[in-house]
């Protein structure tokens, strides 16, 4: 019997641990951008807000893209993602690049513009999008926004990458920004935050000029996707930037599955709106932030999780 007892005694000690453990660990995956980018440290601080306050949380981060984030939560690769606002509503609508509409990504929080940002060499002679037949460019991987971007200008101005001398898709910005310096490339395209840290490399061992985006192709862009429009990037944003240059923009925005408990995206949004500072620190784009920001409509269904803080603060 006091064996019996001994026994009963240690199963009921099992279960009570077991029941003093999270109640239900949740292990997520987070797909974040190309390394260079402002979406991998961005996402790291996310990593780490949302696991030190949610007890149970745990994230991993992965490498990702626009393009292939959007795919990587709508097919369940990943629960989150960052994303581009008019990648996300390509989904939406089941444009190319994308084979079908996305039916399982769900909006989390808009967070700060992007710019589409064109940059030559200054000897190259690329002052408009049309001089960019027979120069040797360099831009992200298919399934970047950025790549996907610029093969879109060069649709919108009779091109496709045939009509260059060279087409090269690297892994990261910073790979890109060698390909410049080493004079392998004239022209370096992507999609990120103004001033970029790989551009303001770039600028500051090569002399460069961004080249502005003209009415016809901005036009050409909106009749795409209603989610672009045209933002300037203020003179002095870079080394030898002398005049404001327009500039294709979108936002980056954080994107969910549809799938995730709504409780868990509640807490998720309602750390990050409480904790602005630390995001701002990663991009100052964020420093302006607000919960309405957060809450815009972008095209891209607002998870019942977000909607719900949303409203109770406010802002919606």
């Amino acid at each position: 019997m006091k064996k019996i007892a001994k026994l009963s005694l240690s199963a009921l000690a099992i279960t009570a641990a077991l029941a003093a453990a999270p109640a239900s660990a949740q292990q997520y995956t987070f797909m974040t951008g190309p390394q260079g980018g402002v979406w991998v440290p961005l996402g790291g601080a996310l990593k780490g807000m949302w696991e030190k306050a949610m007890p149970g949380l745990n994230i991993t981060a992965t490498p990702g893209a626009g393009l292939a984030n959007v795919r990587g939560v709508d097919e369940g690769k990943a629960q989150i993602g960052m994303s581009n606002s008019s990648s996300a509503v390509d989904g939406q609508l089941g444009k190319a690049p994308f084979k079908g509409k996305t039916t399982k990504v769900c909006q989390l929080a808009n967070l700060y513009p992007q710019f589409f940002q064109v940059v030559a060499t200054k000897d190259s002679g690329v002052t408009s999008f049309k001089d960019l037949k027979g120069k040797r460019l360099v831009t992200q991987p298919k399934g970047n926004t950025g790549e996907a971007l610029t093969a879109a200008i060069l649709q919108l101005n009779g091109m496709t990458y045939k009509d260059l001398d060279k087409a090269n898709f690297q892994a990261g910005y910073t790979d890109a920004v060698s390909m410049m310096k080493d004079g392998h490339a004239d022209v370096f395209t992507l999609g990120t935050v103004a001033p970029a840290s790989s551009v303001m490399d770039l600028a500051n061992a090569r002399g460069i000029a961004l080249v502005p985006v003209d009415d016809a192709t901005m036009k050409g862009m909106q009749a795409m996707n209603p989610a672009y429009n045209k933002l300037t990037i203020k003179a002095g944003t870079y080394p030898g930037q002398d005049k404001d240059v327009a500039a294709i923009g979108y936002f980056t925005h954080v994107i969910v599955s549809c799938d995730l408990p709504a409780d868990t995206v509640y807490k998720m949004v309602k750390i990050m709106a409480e904790n602005i500072d630390t995001m701002a620190s990663v991009s100052k784009s964020m420093a302006n932030l607000t919960p309405q920001v957060m809450a815009t409509e972008m095209g891209v269904p607002l998870h019942p999780g977000a909607a719900k803080y949303y409203k109770e603060v406010g802002a919606m």
